[in-house]
Parts: structure tokens; sequence; C-alpha cells
């Protein structure tokens, strides 16, 4: 059976899609991976969710974002240590399979996340750190600031850090600009920028051009969706990479050929499919599969198996 590596997923509880009445809010591990498995996929990265039992509950049902310590104190303490258990005592079975990375806050205690996260490591293995800015509300580029420490961990272990990506004018906390300058400043770090830089094709190419950074296509179907309608979350007609949105697969194979060697295969499961209360985007897992499958072998070996090798440093051979 050949290796196919689903670079992107979530698993845990969204707390603010659960209170706000959005969908998806959950995933586990065993439903993952069942799932993944029924498509031909082998092995899984895995990260929490992104908002925590660090922020206030009320202020998440109000969609606003405020720190509030009195669950947690350091941002992912909880989320990160519950997936890792879930993993090596609840589902062992999986080890081996799937390669969890720890969330992490970029902006707020990043001291306090360091010391969890060195805590966790001498119990289990982490194998990267991912970082979602734009629901923080918390810059990107703060890990050039406040959030060195957690960059110079990701240089420690030898850590690939996986940043979400907007193009949204309104969203000046994940720009691609941000975190090309930040992966800049850390040559020694590997990073991986979601969501295909939201078919921004200037970033698209200084990624080509930086050997530390590689780029996923993660929610590819309701992301090429968005381009179809000139949504403002994907970039702008005149920086759009060119292609035909309307068909997805054709869309990644644009892509795989003109940047073979850094994008990376990722359904960003359970978030193929996106709902809240200004858009319905529906999508599923087969549907993302299905744009993997329809690549040429050559393709879909580099995009699902040996460029998430190359990035993510996952200890599996091919």
């Amino acid at each position: 059976m050949p290796m196919v590596i689903d670079g992107h997923n979530h698993a845990g509880v969204e707390l603010q899609a659960y209170l706000r009445g959005h969908y998806p809010y959950a995933q586990s591990l065993p439903d993952m991976v069942a799932a993944g498995q029924a498509l031909g996929v082998t092995h899984w990265v895995v990260f929490p969710m992104v908002t925590h039992f660090g922020m206030s509950l009320a202020a998440l049902r109000r969609g606003v974002v405020e720190p509030d310590p009195w669950l947690e104190r350091a941002p992912y303490a909880f989320e990160n240590r519950r997936l890792l258990e879930e993993l090596h005592l609840l589902c062992p079975h999986l080890l081996g399979r799937v390669f969890p990375f720890a969330m992490v806050d970029p902006l707020r205690a990043t001291r306090e996340q360091a010391d969890e996260l060195r805590h966790l490591r001498a119990d289990y293995p982490i194998h990267g750190l991912k970082m979602q800015a734009t629901m923080l509300q918390a810059p990107a580029a703060a890990l050039l600031g406040p959030g060195r420490v957690l960059l110079d961990l990701a240089e420690e272990w030898d850590l690939p850090i996986v940043a979400h990506t907007a193009v949204y004018p309104g969203d000046p906390w994940s720009q691609p600009d941000d975190l090309l300058r930040v992966a800049e400043a850390a040559p020694r770090v590997r990073f991986c920028l979601g969501h295909a830089c939201r078919f921004d094709r200037p970033s698209l190419d200084r990624v080509a051009g930086a050997p530390n950074v590689w780029f996923d296509c993660s929610a590819h179907v309701i992301q090429c969706r968005l381009a179809t309608i000139d949504s403002p979350h994907v970039a702008a007609l005149g920086r759009r990479f060119e292609t035909d949105y309307t068909r997805p697969e054709r869309v990644l194979l644009d892509l795989a050929e003109a940047y073979p060697g850094k994008l990376i295969w990722g359904s960003d499961s359970p978030y193929y499919t996106y709902v809240d209360a200004d858009m319905a985007l529906w999508s599923d897992y087969a549907a993302e599969a299905a744009c993997l499958r329809a690549l040429p072998e050559p393709h879909r070996a580099a995009v699902g198996g040996r460029n998430a090798l190359d990035c993510f440093g996952l200890p599996l051979e091919e």
C-alpha cells in the first residue's frame, strides 16, 4: 500500500464553534483515522483545535477573544497534553501513524508556553508546532518579538512550524508576507504555510525560493470554491495563481507542476467543511482525497508523501 501523508488535521473540541453554533466543532483521533484510512491515507499530522481554556468562554460565545487565566494560564497547556494523552494512553494502536504537533500562541504568555512544552516533551514526543494567529487575534510576526522563545524552541528541537495564512484585507494577523519574513529571520526552522497562501502567486513564488519553507493545500476544495466567487478570502485577480478554479483537481495539478518540491497535501479535517453565520462551505474528506488521487503518480508521490517528509522530518520511511 503506497504511503499517503495527510499533513493538516485537527482533533479535539473547537470551543468557539461549539458555543456559537458553527460547524464543525470536534473530531477524535479514531474518527479522523477511520475516515482517512477508507480513502487510502496511511499517516496523519494532527494539531489541537484553535481556541483554548485560557480564553474567556463568555467572550468566545460573543465571538470575542479575551484571555482568561481561570482555567489555564498558558495557552494550550491543557489542549496539547490532552491530544498527546489521547494518542498515547487511549489510542496507542495509532502510534507510528499519527504525529501530533503542539499548538502555540505567538503573543501571549510565551515563556509559560515554552515551559509547558518542555514538561510535555519530557513525557511524550512532539513532532512540530502549529499556529493559527487569526483566530487568536495575535500577529504571526510576534514570533520575532515575545514569541521568539517559541521560535528558539523549534530550532533547538528541530521542529517544523505549520502556520495558517490569510490574505483577507481585514486580517492583520496571518498575512503570508509576515510569515515569510519570520521564516527569513529563522533560516534553521522549517515552515509550512497553510491553505496554499490563499493562491497568492507572489507569496507562492517566494516560498519556492525559500529553502526552509513549504506550503500545504489544506481545505483545498472550498478554497477553490471561494476563488470561483472572487471572495476576498483568497488572493485578488492579478495576484491569484492562474488556473481553472472550477476544477479543484486541475488546480492541485497546476500547483504541483509549478511548485513540485514545495506542495504538501493536507485535508484540514474536519475543516474541509466550514459553516458560520456568514458562510456555508460544504465538502468532505473524499473530495480532498480525490484531488490527490487524480495527480499523475510522480506528483502524487511528492505531494502526498515526499514533500511532507522533507518539511516535517517525520520518523518514518517511504
